[in-house]
This record gives structure tokens, C-alpha cells and sequence, in this order.
């Protein structure tokens, strides 16, 4: 294990962190919020002392960077950020727990929107902006954010693509071009743009610029931080209609943005995981309209809150315009399907990703096909390509360690005592980084009723759920720690 080298990928990773942090320290200047712009300031000496310890420590690390070092470099980048990014809100005394930073912190980096606040309005709007910006600065990867402004490859060929292939989502990661960092480069552009758009959309539809901005970062990142306690149900529906449509844009693969940004538009528009998406997006939301429609008063209410409910539980974004929790049984169990299946793979989504749903489809057609035809031999095709039996069998180890998680996180938390319901929900809201679940950690609850323990559980369940499982798992091996 090449220890310093991995310590030397944190420097400029904290130098980032503490950049961003500065346009949050000025909303709290405009504001005159002196104790959170101490806040702030501690927490940057903090990040510029642990900054330079670092790069004391890994100045002279020699080359080699392989698969393990990617993994571990990502799991622990990940919880450094967090660690170092929940100090403002403990500094400054909004979040006077320590665990509840952490947890809101890792919520916002992790892109899940759970929340442990009781009144949202009552935060100070520098520490909404921060928390809001950590979902836009963790959509995308704070480590491809890295690999696309800081030239870090070195000697070794392999160090942009282990860390690329440790925090992309997905089942694997494509080569949108042969250099890393080009598309690292690739993918940011797009993201920018594409949230520059939506936050102008929702200042015509009359947001202020503070709003737009937070709304913006957390449905680009697909996170769910809202400025108000009910999230988006206050605002009109034309902001609600333009949320629910980038929502579903932010879960696509963006792999097929990069195809349309080249000319192939063919190209992206037969993507197999595309048409499940899209499938899946109208037919439940065409089911759950016709389900709702006794409870509100016009069709057109009951489509916008059903696209909307759709729209923040499949991109698993967590926005909420109306309390889902009080729907029919049916809508419910939809949104809880939702919330397994996720978005695309290579989106800022979370969840198991609709590829991974769509390769095991296909791989049990495989099995019943062989069982009635034993001396057939039979590939599995996705996008008209053979898929590697390497791939199908990295998904069923993902698979099992998905559903280990779930159910030993489930069991932890459940020494609270809260009901099978809402324990449930907790567990599968955070593993796919979701946000909100169902019962007492519904649309207009939160997680603070949590013991300290339940939500380290939980904070655990983010992060793995962020980073696609194994680079927290391999954290735990002892062989990781290993010189060999």
C-alpha cells in the first residue's frame, strides 16, 4: 500500500474544499453573521494546518498507484472531506452535535438530503449555502472535480483511471475519451452547464438568486437540502414542473449527453439503460396520477405532484411538494421500488442503478433460457455489446454486499425501537441516498430522533451508497492495511 501517495491526492483535494467554503463565508458577511464567519475562518486554518501536515508527510511519495490505493484513496478522501466539512456548523453552534454536523454533512456530500434539522429557516443563509453547495461539489465526484483542474497522473498511467472507476456510479466506467482527465474535464462542463440553466429557469419562474442557487446545487447534485422546512411544496408550479424535469435530466447517464454533445444522437437515444429509465418513469407516474387523483382537486395537481414524487425518488434527489406519505398503499410501494432501483449509472444519482437492474433482467432470462436449453451457450448483449462475465460476476458480489448492508444496517438501527416502517425506509433511504423515507423519517420529518449509534449507522450507509459499496467495505479488510 503506497500510504503517502494516497496522503499526497489529499492536499490539493483540501485546497478545493477550502476555496468553496469561501463564497459561503461571504453570504454570512453580507449578512452580518459574525459568529458564522468565525466559524468558517477556524475551519479554514483547520483545513490549511491538516493541508500542510499532508503535503509535509507525502512530498517525496513515490510513484505506483494501482486498483487497491484508487479504493482506499476514495473511501478515505470522502470521509476527510466530511470530517473537515461539518466544522462550521459545529464551530458556529448551529449544530451543536458533533455526530448531527457529521451526519448532515455527509447527507450533503453524499448527494442524500436526509436532515436532522427541525426548522431549516432558522439557519443562518452562509451555512445553507455551504451545506446546499456540498450536494453540487458531490454529484459529480469530488475527486473527478480534482482530476479535471489538478494534473495528477504521475509516472503511473493507472492513477486517474482507479480513481475515476472508484467513485464513478455504476456497474463500469466507460471511456467517454482515452485521456482520464479529458473526461473528467468532459463531465464537469456538462454538469456546469446544465445547472447554470436550471437555477436561471427558476429565478424567471421568480426565485431569488440565494434560492435558485441553493434549489440549483441540490437538484444538479441530485441531493434534496431545501432553504425551506416544507422543501419546494411553497414554491409555484412552474418552479415545481422545472425541478421535476432536471431532476430526471441529473439521473441520466451522461455518457449520453457527451454522445448528443459530439453528433451522435443516434447513438445515446438507443441506450438500453435510457429506454428502462424513461420506461419506468412514465408508467409509474402514470400509474401513481390515477391512484392520487381522489386526493387533490385537478388532473393537472395530481400529475405535477406525481412526476414530482417520481422525479425526487428515482433521481433519488429528496425534494417534496406534498406529503407522500399519506398516499394510497399502491403510490407508496411504488416510490419505495423507486428508491431500490435508483437512477442511471454515470448519473449524480444514487441508488442500485437502472444498468444493474436492467443486467440482472437479463442475466435470470439467461439462466431460464439455459435451464430449458443446457447445451446452449448464451451471451449476454447490452447496447448490441457482449457484456463480460467479469462484470456480471462483480455485480452479483455487489448484490450481495447491497443486500448485507440493508439488512445489517436495519438491525442496528432498530435497537432505538422505531417502527419496522420507518427503520426500513431509514436504511434504504440512505444506502441509496435518497433522503427522505417513510413514517417518522417521511417528506415532513427528519433524523434527529436517531440515537448517536443509528446515525453513525446511517452516515456509513451514505457513504457506501455514494461511492457504489467497496471503497467503505475495503476500508474494514485488514489484508487493505497490508504492505504486500
Amino acid at each position: 500500500m503506497n500510504f503517502t501517495k494516497i496522503i499526497q491526492v489529499f492536499v490539493p483535494l483540501l485546497g478545493i474544499e477550502l476555496i468553496f467554503m469561501i463564497p459561503a463565508m461571504i453570504w454570512a458577511m453580507i449578512d452580518h453573521d459574525v459568529h458564522v464567519q468565525i466559524a468558517f475562518i477556524k475551519t479554514m486554518i483547520v483545513i490549511a494546518v491538516v493541508g500542510i501536515l499532508f503535503w509535509l508527510v507525502s512530498r517525496d511519495a513515490e510513484d505506483g498507484f494501482y486498483a487497491r490505493e484508487g479504493l482506499v484513496t476514495t473511501g478515505m478522501a470522502w470521509i476527510i472531506m466530511s470530517i473537515l466539512g461539518c466544522l462550521p456548523f459545529y464551530f458556529s453552534h448551529e449544530i451543536p452535535s458533533f455526530i448531527d454536523a457529521l451526519f448532515e454533512t455527509v447527507s450533503g456530500f453524499t448527494t442524500t438530503g436526509s436532515s436532522i434539522l427541525v426548522n431549516v429557516e432558522e439557519m443562518s443563509r452562509g451555512l445553507l449555502y455551504w451545506r446546499s453547495f456540498t450536494h453540487w461539489l458531490g454529484g459529480m465526484g469530488v475527486l473527478v472535480f480534482l482530476l479535471a483542474i489538478v494534473p495528477l497522473s504521475g509516472k503511473n498511467e493507472g492513477f486517474t483511471l482507479h480513481i475515476l472507476r472508484a467513485e464513478s456510479p455504476g456497474p463500469s466506467v466507460g471511456k467517454l475519451v482515452p485521456r482520464m482527465r479529458q473526461t473528467a474535464i468532459i463531465l464537469y462542463v456538462l454538469y456546469f452547464v446544465l445547472t447554470v440553466i436550471d437555477i436561471i429557469l427558476l429565478m424567471v419562474g421568480g426565485m431569488s438568486l440565494f434560492e435558485a442557487l441553493c434549489t440549483g446545487f441540490g437538484t444538479a447534485g441530485t441531493g434534496g437540502f431545501g432553504v425551506k422546512s416544507d422543501s419546494l411544496a411553497s414554491y409555484s408550479p412552474f418552479i415545481q414542473n422545472v425541478t421535476t424535469v432536471f431532476m430526471f435530466l441529473f439521473g441520466v447517464n451522461f455518457s449520453c449527453y457527451y454522445l448528443i454533445f459530439i453528433n451522435r444522437i443516434k447513438d445515446a437515444l438507443k441506450d438500453e439503460e435510457l429506454h428502462a429509465y424513461l420506461g419506468i418513469i412514465f408508467v409509474s407516474i402514470l400509474v401513481i396520477t390515477l391512484n392520487i387523483r381522489p386526493l387533490y382537486q385537478t388532473t393537472e395537481e395530481s400529475l405535477r405532484h406525481a412526476a414530482f414524487q417520481v422525479g425526487t425518488v428515482m433521481s433519488t434527489t429528496g425534494y417534496a411538494t406534498t406529503d407522500f406519505d399519506l398516499w394510497p398503499g399502491l403510490s407508496k410501494g411504488i416510490l419505495m421500488i423507486l428508491m431500490l432501483g435508483g437512477a442511471c449509472a454515470g448519473s449524480t444519482g444514487g441508488g442500485f442503478k437502472i444498468a444493474r437492474v436492467v443486467l440482472l433482467l437479463k442475466s435470470l432470462r439467461r439462466n431460464i433460457h439455459e435451464n430449458l436449453h443446457p447445451s446452449e451457450i448464451k451471451k449476454i448483449r447490452m447496447n448490441g455489446h457482449i457484456v463480460d462475465e467479469k462484470v456480471l460476476a462483480n455485480l452479483n458480489g455487489y448484490l450481495a454486499a447491497y443486500v448485507g448492508i440493508m439488512v445489517i444496517s436495519f438491525l442496528l438501527i432498530s435497537i432505538d425501537g422505531f417502527s419496522i416502517e420507518t427503520n426500513v425506509s431509514a436504511v434504504i433511504a440512505t444506502l441509496n441516498n435518497i433522503g427522505p423515507g417513510f413514517a417518522e423519517v417521511g417528506a415532513t420529518c427528519n433524523y434527529s430522533m436517531y440515537s448517536a449509534f443509528s446515525k453513525c449507522v446511517l452516515i456509513f450507509n451514505m457513504l457506501a451508497g455514494r461511492l457504489e459499496l467497496f471503497p467503505m467495505i475495503i476500508l474494514f479488510a485488514r489484508t487493505t492495511w497490508t504492505r504486500k
